[in-house]
């Protein structure tokens, strides 16, 4: 199957995925590329002056109408760069109700937003019309929006699968198909849904793929729907920055919320990663009652609790944010310089993926990955994986090294929702008795265990109810 060629353009020789093309001439400018007059303007409006290197690597390729497959570090500019070319070859033409013209898939809500705001203003100049369709949100307005026509759906696969069974969403006159974070949407189970949508595109359209990495179920939609792709891969597949310092801190036990709490309580926002939405919810009650104002993001939330936290988090309202992975991609946030790993990741994609959240469009920032002891050398060998070697450090709450590497400083102490305050540590090397800590537990000799005084608890409390017996 092939695709159509400007019969003015230069050819390009396509090169087998897997490969990487040469690093594009520095010469390469947005109005050197053809892009519609109104589209340079918006740019030139928005400040956007010159094309990041994945931009103008496949720029010039895609506007021809070849199938893309782009590898480039989150943040490095990825959504201009499917963007602008599926917008500028979309413009002129106007949808029938519930027929789509271009499509971008994504993982997740977050993106899904994201994307469609980073759009916005050039599908406004070239009045193209964009339809958001995600969970989460009314399934009503975005059955009415695809109803009066929009040229470009911006889309979760599972909430479109949802509009496609109901008739809602036909795909057949697609011909620009973009999937964006291809990687994470199959980690995620979406291959097969994925693929459904990939099969009522219209056979002749244009695919583009886009992602961090290209590897194991990405390599099959390559493989399946792709055809003849040039391949463009500007940043190392583990997305390591010379902008970007990564630190390995090794905290005792009893010290690791103490040392969370004063890494949160900065001057500055941080974006701190756990496992589990409990963990999330039971970390930001602990801060907030600390005094830092901070916010949960995971996917137990309602979409408008998260998009409310989300632009609380932009405009600093909430300085530090603590989320699952759901924050791990399709988070954009200027000057945002500290990304935490509270509870490491096992993955080293998932590594990378989160450390993407700063350093972001040539800004830098630091990764800091907190770690006990005994998981040291576990997590060491899968930042290595990642193709990280970070600065180790040992670090206890107070210590002028854990300000020194993540700003950290004493919180205010004061509720932020009423309750009472959380006792702090009467010196730096006292026990915190916040969350993972039993009161009991000391760190210098002559202490209680945790074991021994929930034990005490126990006993205090039967003998409470022999009272009670006993009248």
């Amino acid at each position: 199957m092939k695709h159509p060629h400007d019969s003015g353009s230069a050819h390009v020789s396509p090169v087998r995925p897997g490969t990487t093309t040469p690093a594009p001439l520095p010469a390469v400018t947005f109005a050197g590329l053809g892009l519609p007059a109104e589209m340079l303007r918006t740019l030139s409006e928005l400040g956007v002056r010159e094309p990041f290197p994945i931009q103008a690597a496949t720029l010039p390729d895609a506007l021809r109408g070849r199938d893309i497959l782009g590898r480039g570090r989150t943040g490095s500019g990825k959504t201009l760069a499917f963007g602008l070319p599926l917008l500028a070859r979309t413009a002129g033409r106007r949808a029938e109700p519930k027929q789509p013209l271009a499509l971008i898939l994504v993982p997740t809500r977050e993106l899904a937003q994201q994307v469609t705001h980073a759009l916005a203003p050039y599908a406004e100049a070239l009045r193209l019309r964009i339809a958001t369709v995600v969970g989460g949100t009314s399934i009503g307005r975005q059955v009415a929006a695809l109803r009066q026509g929009a040229e470009v759906v911006v889309a979760t696969p599972g909430r479109l699968h949802d509009l496609i069974e109901r008739n809602a969403c036909r795909l057949g006159r697609v011909r620009i198909t973009v999937l964006d974070e291809a990687d994470q949407m199959c980690d995620l189970g979406f291959l097969p849904q994925v693929a459904a949508v990939l099969d009522q595109v219209h056979p002749d359209g244009q695919r583009m793929l886009f992602s961090a990495t290209l590897d194991r179920d990405v390599d099959e939609l390559v493989h399946r729907y792709l055809h003849d792709p040039m391949v463009h891969s500007v940043d190392p597949a583990a997305g390591t920055v010379a902008t970007m310092e990564h630190h390995l801190l090794v905290v005792h036990g009893p010290d690791r919320y103490a040392v969370i709490t004063e890494i949160a309580a900065r001057d500055g926002r941080v974006l701190l990663f756990l496992d589990t939405k409990h963990a999330v919810d039971q970390l930001t009650r602990h801060l907030r009652a600390s005094g830092v104002h901070a916010g949960a993001l995971h996917s137990g939330k309602s979409q408008p609790q998260r998009t409310r936290t989300l632009a609380q988090f932009k405009n600093s309202q909430i300085t530090a944010l603590v989320a699952t992975d759901v924050a791990a991609r399709g988070l954009h946030v200027d000057d945002l310089d500290l990304v935490v790993n509270v509870d490491p990741p096992t993955d080293a994609k998932d590594y990378v993926h989160r450390a993407g959240r700063t350093a972001r469009a040539g800004e830098s920032g630091s990764v800091v990955t907190l770690v006990p002891a005994g998981r040291r050398r576990e997590t060491s060998r899968m930042m290595a994986g990642a193709g990280i070697e970070p600065t180790v450090t040992t670090v206890r709450s107070g210590e002028a090294e854990l300000s020194r590497i993540t700003g950290a400083r004493t919180p205010p102490g004061i509720p932020l929702d009423g309750g009472p305050a959380v006792p702090r540590p009467k010196n730096t090397n006292a026990p915190f008795r916040g969350l993972g800590t039993g009161k009991g537990t000391t760190r210098g000799a002559g202490g209680t265990s945790r074991k021994a005084g929930e034990a005490r608890k126990l006993a205090e409390a039967r003998r409470a109810a022999r009272v009670r017996r006993n009248g």
